[in-house]
């Protein structure tokens, strides 16, 4: 009985120390420096030409997985990429790799301070650019986009899909029309009809910038479709961003508001084109999204590898007001592409 305690004892101890060995060859994997000359925790300018002369946009990857690499286009337009940061708490211990960049115009980017360059299709060629700069593959290339970079992310699969392997287009439509009847007929019918009145009111001053605008905006709207979290527990890194928006950039291409869209992005319209992507595809739909859960839901049906996930507690920022549907579901679409799946049920 002695011997065969300490051969139980033995056997233990050298599967803990092999499980403890591939845990840490994993890790130090995952982790590993992407440079060989002074480290600089995964940041890279990449480096933009453009028709008026060239530009650095900021980058950083946060692991490493030469089969996944996934590109963060965070929405606004005119945000900086520092909401995505709830990912840091849920795609490492999954081995996924994930890159952060600030589009030209914002956060640690540079910023040409030129309306012209908010421009959608300068957009799409930044984006081949900064993947052709980071080595990303059809082996291993996923390109998430969420509000504004989900438009940004559907045209860039319509030109450049050869260069995916997995598209997530996330809490955003296939069109800027139906988005705005969607804010009208639907949204706004969900507010007090005297809210309704004096915002039309002042948005038919042209009085964006009056204190009230927002004072009635950030109740009655923000925090019932943006994020339905308490407004006194909004997450910081999410607050972060949205602070620093580039407002020129998100007035040229948006509008004043996310109340409805007035932008050069307003006639924007993929609805038709939607079956010529042909990459595995993700459509995150919320039911309390500024966006219409249903339109998304279509969407998944006419892409030809489209899947979908509802998150049914979530609005436009469900990744934090649905955390687990949302990450949970996203996590699940890109092994299951990385396996070889088209469509991947959620």
């Amino acid at each position: 009985m002695k011997y065969l305690c300490l051969l139980l004892l033995c056997t233990a101890a050298l599967s803990w120390s092999c499980r403890s060995s591939e845990t840490d060859t994993t890790l130090k994997s995952y982790f590993t420096s992407d440079t060989s000359g002074v480290a600089t925790g995964g940041m890279r300018f990449v480096p933009i030409k453009t028709p008026k002369g060239n530009f650095k946009v900021w980058t950083k990857r946060f692991g490493n997985n030469p089969k996944i690499k996934l590109l963060l286009l965070n929405g606004g337009p005119g945000a900086t990429h520092e909401y995505f940061e709830v990912m840091e708490s849920f795609l490492p211990a999954e081995g996924i790799e994930f890159i952060y960049y600030d589009q030209l115009g914002t956060g640690n980017s540079d910023n040409p301070n030129d309306t012209t360059f908010w421009d959608l299709p300068r957009y799409v060629e930044e984006v081949e650019q900064v993947r052709a700069a980071l080595n990303l593959t059809p082996d291993n290339f996923y390109l998430l986009g969420h509000s504004w970079g989900g438009i940004l992310a559907t045209e860039y699969a319509l030109k450049y899909g050869k260069n995916l392997k997995g598209l997530v287009i996330s809490n955003m439509m296939s069109s800027c029309p139906d988005y705005g009847k969607y804010a009208d007929n639907v949204l706004a019918k969900q507010m007090d009809p005297a809210v309704v009145k004096e915002v039309n009111d002042i948005e038919a001053r042209g009085a964006y910038t009056s204190p009230r605008y927002m004072e009635l905006l950030l109740p009655n709207f923000y925090a019932k479709h943006i994020c339905r979290l308490p407004l006194d527990q909004w997450p910081e890194p999410m607050t972060r961003a949205l602070n620093k928006t580039n407002q020129s950039l998100y007035v040229t291409m948006q509008g004043p508001s996310e109340f409805g869209i007035a932008g050069n992005l307003v006639n924007w319209d993929r609805k038709a084109d939607l079956p010529k992507i042909t990459v595995p595809t993700l459509t995150i739909g919320a039911q309390y999204d500024t966006m219409d859960p249903e339109h998304m839901k279509w969407m998944a049906t006419q892409l030809p590898n489209g899947s979908y996930l509802y998150c049914s507690n979530g609005s436009h920022m469900s990744m934090y007001d649905d955390q687990k549907t949302y990450m949970n579901g996203l996590i699940k679409f890109i092994k299951g592409v990385d396996k070889g799946e088209k469509k991947v049920a959620l």
